[in-house]
């Protein structure tokens, strides 16, 4: 089980964000420049950011990309679904009746385990990862 390489560019980015000075905005080529992210794919991540409110957005000379939420208040969960969805390690946890299974005994593993990923990352803050000056 592995995240997409797109929701991993999307961590790389936010992070980078995350570590400027509170409504400093950037180019999307500086983002893709600093964390080694091809262009043309970073642009269409920092739309799906921009649609679920993580980021702001502005075009013109004076645009670019900021955080629309302080880091304190942005989750690696926000960043990992805002772009795979939410996350699923097995079809039972969803939906209990897509098991081929009647009575499946792991069933219970699988829930306690996505449900206790889903929480590391819901509390997992970006803030946590700005090196203190």
């Amino acid at each position: 089980m592995q995240i997409t390489r797109q929701a991993d560019y999307a961590l790389r980015a936010v992070h980078y964000l995350a570590q400027l000075s509170s409504n400093a905005k950037v180019s999307t080529s500086e983002i893709a420049e600093k964390q080694e992210i091809p262009l043309s794919f970073l642009a269409k991540i920092i739309a799906q950011l921009a649609v679920v409110g993580l980021v702001h957005t502005t075009r013109g000379a004076h645009g670019g990309v900021s955080l629309a939420r302080n880091p304190d208040e942005i989750s690696l969960l926000d960043v990992v679904e805002a772009i795979d969805g939410p996350i699923t390690l097995n079809e039972c946890v969803v939906e209990s009746h897509n098991c081929t299974i009647e009575n499946c005994a792991m069933q219970h593993v699988w829930c306690d385990a996505q449900d206790e990923l889903v929480n590391r990352l819901k509390e997992a803050r970006f803030s946590q990862f700005i090196p203190v000056s």
